[in-house]
């Protein structure tokens, strides 16, 4: 869903206060938006690359009234993450950063939703404190986080053959020899010991 006008002026107006653009591409820019197939104004900006992600991020912290966050290349903690199943996180554009005390710090790409406070209820009960992040970079670290591994599941297929005895292991060797030729096997002894 479309972020509306008044968020779009709203960011627009801060953008061009911190002169990072002009009032004539901020115009420009909001009628091609509408335009567009994108769904976030500011998402829009950064992958048109008219918008550094640094400078968008505090504009949106300055918007929101809340802290920003750069979601990108920070670990996220596995516990909390599962608390939220992956729609949900996805669908609401928010991921959880950590719990200090019993205060839960959301990253979210609309933290001003009143509706997330009761969405996320759902499934924690601490109190919420919101911080702004990008929506592209929250969906790709939730993407990332629950995508499967490469290596996940291979213990299954290393493991899956019991291990063979010492005899087994000498019939499969010998069965592979040609006939021709001598069998020499080691026999660990008691003289060495």
């Amino acid at each position: 869903m479309k972020k509306g006008r008044t968020f779009i002026e709203g960011l627009s107006k801060i953008l061009v206060q911190r002169a990072i653009l002009s009032q004539k591409e901020v115009d420009a820019l909001a009628s091609a938006f509408e335009r567009s197939d994108g769904d976030a104004f500011d998402d829009f900006l950064v992958q048109e690359g008219l918008v550094d992600e640094h400078a968008l991020l505090e504009a949106l912290g300055q918007y929101y009234q809340v802290p920003y966050f750069e979601v990108i290349g920070h670990f996220f903690d596995t516990h909390l993450l599962q608390k939220f199943p992956k729609e949900f996180l996805l669908q609401e554009g928010i991921i959880p950063l950590e719990v200090d005390e019993n205060i839960l710090m959301m990253v979210a790409s609309s933290p001003d939703d009143s509706a997330l406070l009761e969405k996320i209820g759902e499934y924690v009960s601490y109190d919420i404190q919101f911080m702004v992040g990008l929506r592209t970079d929250i969906e790709d670290a939730i993407k990332e986080f629950y995508e499967k591994s490469i290596t996940e599941g291979m213990e299954d297929d290393i493991y899956a053959t019991p291990e063979m005895s010492r005899a087994e292991e000498r019939k499969e060797f010998e069965h592979e020899l040609d006939e021709d030729e001598p069998l020499i096997i080691y026999e660990p002894s008691d003289d060495f010991e």
